[in-house]
């Protein structure tokens, strides 16, 4: 028989974290599944200098005094790399690779990740001046020449507010003209401190023993390569929700993305979604804690809900 609770947390970083916290609080039995380790993308981060409460501090730090205190009454953590949810009602069942468990609420937490481009060095200077995230990690290159790689909206916008840091700021792109609305792009176009090259693709991130040199450009049009010099490369072409095992709820969007009302739930009562796996503009831990706080809060409201109108739980 599978075992159950009341709450199950799919997904571990500052926002599932923080909603096993504020259900366990409020004397539900909560159980977090993970794939990876706690603390999801916080664990790959060298420093976070805007959480509130440090002026900067570890990312596997702030994980692990996150995990401390969401555990701290009575949550359970657990590996587990779930493959679905069925719904029967005020019974959801959480399958993974090698068990089952029952609930009568789900907090889904499974964030999203940035779609990368592939390229040797990417990966090896993860953290070492490659970024995904310029409002997390721009502070870093204050004075100092980046480039950002990408022509969409995200992409432009975290250029221009990558020039209120860096003493330059190259725009590549794939394309000969971006792709972001005209607003921003007449933006761009207007800041001194944005260049742009265009019909290009990366081909290499270079580096030291250490960090990010510059990378390697080909000119897609006419084959011709170049070495830009750069601190720090901002990489801006997608980002994907990890929700491919809830498509069957019917609750994500076109896009993969879950959206969900004020109080975190989806279309499908006692299933809520929190986080980066939402439909929404910025993705920072702040605001998974935000979400975490209030998806807690919501599925004891739901399961009190339950008891009073008698539902079989």
């Amino acid at each position: 028989m599978a075992k159950q609770y009341d709450v199950i947390v799919i997904g571990a970083g500052p926002g599932g974290m923080t909603a096993a916290l504020y259900a366990s609080r409020a004397n539900l039995s909560v159980l977090m599944l993970d794939r990876g380790i706690y603390g999801g993308q916080m664990n790959n981060t060298a420093a976070i200098e805007n959480y509130p409460g440090f002026s900067s501090v570890m990312g596997p730090d702030l994980a692990e005094n996150m995990y401390q205190g969401s555990t701290q009454f009575g949550a359970e953590y657990a590996y587990g790399n779930v493959e679905g949810i069925e719904d029967h009602g005020a019974i959801k069942v959480v399958k993974t690779d090698t068990d089952s468990f029952e609930a009568k609420a789900v907090v889904i937490a499974t964030g999203s990740e940035y779609r990368k481009l592939g390229v040797p060095g990417e990966e090896a200077y993860g953290g070492r001046g490659v970024s995904y995230c310029a409002v997390c990690d721009g502070a870093f290159f204050k004075g100092r020449e980046v480039i950002v790689v990408g022509g969409g909206d995200s992409a432009v916008e975290e250029g221009l507010y990558l020039t209120q840091l860096a003493s330059k700021v190259t725009v590549i792109h794939r394309r000969d003209q971006l792709r972001a609305q005209k607003i921003i792009q007449d933006r761009a176009f207007a800041n001194d401190k944005m260049n742009f090259i265009w019909n290009s693709n990366v081909e290499e991130v270079l580096g030291d023993d250490q960090k990010v040199t510059g990378v390697k450009v080909v000119n897609n049009q006419t084959g011709e390569e170049q070495t830009i010099d750069a601190s720090g490369v901002f990489i801006y072409v997608g980002i994907l929700p990890k929700t491919e095992q809830f498509g069957d709820l019917g609750i994500t969007d076109e896009t993969g993305w879950i959206p969900t009302d004020k109080n975190m739930a989806t279309k499908v009562p006692g299933i809520f979604a929190i986080g980066d796996v939402r439909a929404k503009d910025l993705r920072q831990i702040t605001t998974a804690v935000g979400d975490g706080g209030v998806a807690g809060q919501q599925v004891f409201k739901y399961i009190e809900s339950l008891a009073d109108t008698g539902a079989t739980v």
